[in-house]
């Protein structure tokens, strides 16, 4: 099939520049998302009702700056590598893995948020309703990711370029 029966017309080099100005775009929506959640957490630690917090949900909130910090490194690390492989003509293979790290960030969101949740929960209601907001959220998670990837293949066939 050419470039012509595909919908596009565009060379490999020009799909490639497309398809990672996409994921760039991509990034920037879920590291500002992340930078904000980074930084309410990193607030948190400073505010006087931190100190009333028991043994386990400071592990929890420890857990949740260390995977906020993940998040943002592997949104970073495109970008990293675009500019450590620069006009070296690999432009595709960076897309590829790119893409691999974007949904690497975005499954790690994921888990981010559905432990924010969780931990806003615990701490201004109960343990318990902590654990009931962390299945529902990730509950809806699921559903979410599920919905994406049922809807991206009834809407083009496995083998279309992007």
């Amino acid at each position: 099939m050419d470039e012509q029966q595909r919908g596009r017309d565009e060379t490999p080099e020009e799909r490639a520049d497309r398809n990672f100005s996409d994921i760039l775009q991509e990034l920037r929506v879920v590291l500002t998302g992340t930078q904000l959640i980074s930084g309410f957490l990193l607030a948190v630690a400073f505010q006087s009702r931190f100190e009333d917090l028991g043994e386990q949900e400071i592990q929890h909130y420890l857990v949740l700056v260390v995977l906020a910090a993940v998040a943002t490194l592997l949104g970073l690390t495109p970008v990293t590598l675009h500019r450590l492989h620069f006009a070296k003509r690999l432009k595709a293979q960076i897309v590829r893995r790119a893409n691999g790290l974007l949904i690497a960030t975005l499954a790690v969101v994921s888990v981010l948020v559905v432990g924010v949740t969780a931990f806003i929960f615990e701490v201004v209601v109960s343990p318990a309703a902590g654990l009931w907001a962390a299945n529902g959220a990730a509950a809806a998670v699921l559903l979410l990711w599920l919905f994406a990837l049922l809807s991206g293949r009834r809407a083009a066939p496995i083998d279309a370029p992007d």
